[in-house]
This record gives structure tokens, sequence and C-alpha cells, in this order.
């Protein structure tokens, strides 16, 4: 099994957005150039803005210092707000076979995991929330900067 990355290109995604828009100069902020900083095909990148923009998290504009933008600043828009824009979807999940009724194990594993999932999906939401993409750009922007310096 291989981990799902939407989140975390999409957190990328809106951390350069954030980073690339706060300068006075603007160039296009493209499909293209974002593409270049997650290391991506610019068609991946479309794919993912358009379910960030379908859940009104970022917006494009045509023309001179058009591209893409964020709708709000970065410090009101928290990674639960991204992983509800990616589908939000379950962190674990049930085997498709049901379990042997019959076993002493297999008759209650399900209802107890359901319980123990629930509590963990609304833990990672419960840290999301408070973690917005300001943190995420100010923290990655300092892992940079020590890294030149060491």
């Amino acid at each position: 099994m291989s981990a799902n990355t939407r989140m975390s290109m999409a957190v990328h995604v809106l951390a350069w957005i954030a980073f690339d828009r706060r300068g006075t100069d603007k160039e296009i902020a493209t499909s293209q150039r974002i593409a270049t900083s997650v290391n991506t095909n610019p068609v991946v990148i479309r794919r993912c803005l358009g379910e960030l923009r379908a859940a009104g998290l970022v917006e494009s504009t045509r023309g001179r210092g058009g591209g893409w933008e964020l709708t709000r600043g970065a410090a009101s828009i928290t990674l639960l707000d991204v992983y509800l824009a990616v589908g939000g979807e379950e962190i674990f999940a049930m085997p498709a076979a049901p379990p042997d009724a019959e076993c002493y194990v297999g008759y209650g594993i399900q209802p107890v995991l359901s319980r123990v999932y629930a509590e963990a999906s609304r833990a990672l939401c419960a840290s999301l929330k408070g973690t917005t993409i300001a943190d995420v750009l100010r923290d990655a922007v300092a892992e940079y900067e020590t890294g030149l310096r060491g």
C-alpha cells in the first residue's frame, strides 16, 4: 500500500502560492511555475488546483499579473480545510471481506476498530485545524534558511 500524496501536494501548492504572491513584482502564478517547485507535471498541478478551487481556497485570474491566488489569507486556511478539499479520505478502512462471525476475534473486531479509527480521525482533524498554510510556509522558509547556513 502506498500513502496518498494529494494532501501533501495541495499544502505545497497553497504554501507556494502564498509565498509567490507576497511580493510586489509578481510573475503570473501558472501551473508550470508551481509544478517546478513540486517537481511534477503541470497537469497534476492543474488537477490539484481544480480541487482547491472547488473548495473555495484558490481562484485564478487572467491577464497581466493574473494567475492563481488564495481566496483568503494564508493564516486563515487550515490544514483541515485542505484535507477536506482533497477528499478528507478515511485514514483506515475495513477489509472488503467480512471477518468470520463465528470467531471470537472476528465477531467483534470491526466495531472495536471502528471506534478506534473514529477517535484517530477526530484527533487528526483537531491537529490539522490547529495548523495554517502560513504556519507551514513560515516553517518551510525557516528550514530552507537553516539549510543554507548548515
